[in-house]
């Protein structure tokens, strides 16, 4: 049987398929093994910074010792990753447009963040010397419990494929971390305001950013498809970007004084933050330009935002647990 050589009438023989696709699947194990060091990389380098950054920033600040900081910021940061992971989920249901969706993920966020915030619960009673029932009546306790509740709620709607309900205690879990993440000495209710709208923003783009990378990847053998899902998620996330801006300023004025920046451990860790939002911002233009130019690797620069955005997210979890920066400013006015 006569076969046609692809070089003489472009027509591609059996071989050179066969060819391709193992190419083509060694490329994408690579690709994974690629993706799976970078994460398990990222992973320690956030656990280090949980744990570390704390201490590290306090040095030679002259605050007192913060009991089990590392493993509140660990534990906070379950509760802001779990909190993203279901909100950009939610609004990654537009980003899909009928076609094909990764597993959801929403079920798993959830508990993870009832186990977050039990755990602080748990670890608060450690700390303060007092039996469960005691912590529950703590101020603390109480909106600690509303936040487990508020995931454990979220994650029967996704049990029960019904993840438009889970909004309504999401909802409640945002109210309670806003009441307790950010406490103002002296207008709280303008402070707790403030990080209600900044919390749900951020969770919104860390989380909607990884609902469309994980679309990208799912239809990544379309490339028009694909860009399709990252100039969907672009278009909102720079409304994010400006919103997050607005009340990040608006609290950072509020709660630092500007003569304690470099001499207080809260103002070490924002200007880190600061930084690499910075970062996260070029890294978000960069993929857009190329969204612009319809390449595809504009994935790339996407990915590194996400990474960057997981440090951010421990960053802001790791600030929520540093003491305020007040009393410096007011030890230093008293000199």
């Amino acid at each position: 049987m006569r076969t046609t050589r692809g070089d003489d009438h472009g027509v591609t023989t059996p071989g050179a398929l066969a060819t391709g696709r193992a190419a083509r699947r060694r490329a994408a194990r690579r690709t994974t093994r690629t993706l799976a060091a970078l994460t398990f990389a990222g992973a320690v380098a956030a656990l280090a910074v949980a744990l570390l950054g704390g201490p590290l920033a306090a040095r030679g600040t002259g605050e007192l010792r913060v009991p089990a900081a590392g493993a509140t910021t660990v534990l906070r940061t379950v509760v802001f990753a779990a909190l993203a992971i279901h909100l950009g989920e939610l609004a990654g249901r537009r980003l899909a447009v009928g076609g094909p969706s990764p597993r959801p993920w929403s079920l798993y966020a959830a508990l993870a963040g009832a186990a977050g915030a039990a755990g602080q619960i748990a670890l608060l009673a450690s700390v303060s010397d007092i039996d469960m029932a005691t912590a529950y009546g703590t101020r603390d306790g109480r909106l600690l419990l509303l936040t487990a509740n508020g995931f454990l709620a979220a994650a029967g709607c996704a049990a029960l494929r019904r993840p438009a309900l889970a909004l309504v205690p999401l909802v409640l879990v945002i109210g309670a971390e806003a009441l307790r993440a950010h406490p103002e000495q002296y207008t709280p209710e303008i402070g707790a305001a403030l990080t209600a709208v900044h919390l749900p923003a951020a969770s919104l783009w860390a989380g909607g950013l990884l609902c469309a990378l994980r679309l990208m990847w799912l239809r990544r053998a379309d490339r028009a498809d694909a860009l399709a899902v990252l100039s969907r998620y672009a278009r909102p996330a720079a409304w994010l970007l400006a919103l997050l801006a607005a009340t990040g300023t608006a609290s950072t004025l509020r709660k630092l004084p500007p003569d304690v920046i470099l001499t207080s451990a809260y103002g070490r860790v924002l200007i880190a933050k600061l930084l690499l939002v910075a970062a996260v911002c070029a890294l978000a233009l960069t993929a857009r330009r190329r969204l612009l130019q319809s390449r595809l690797d504009a994935q790339h620069p996407a990915r590194a935002e996400l990474a960057l955005l997981t440090l951010v997210i421990v960053v802001s979890a790791l600030l929520t647990v540093l003491p305020d920066p007040h009393w410096i400013s007011a030890r230093l006015g008293l000199r």
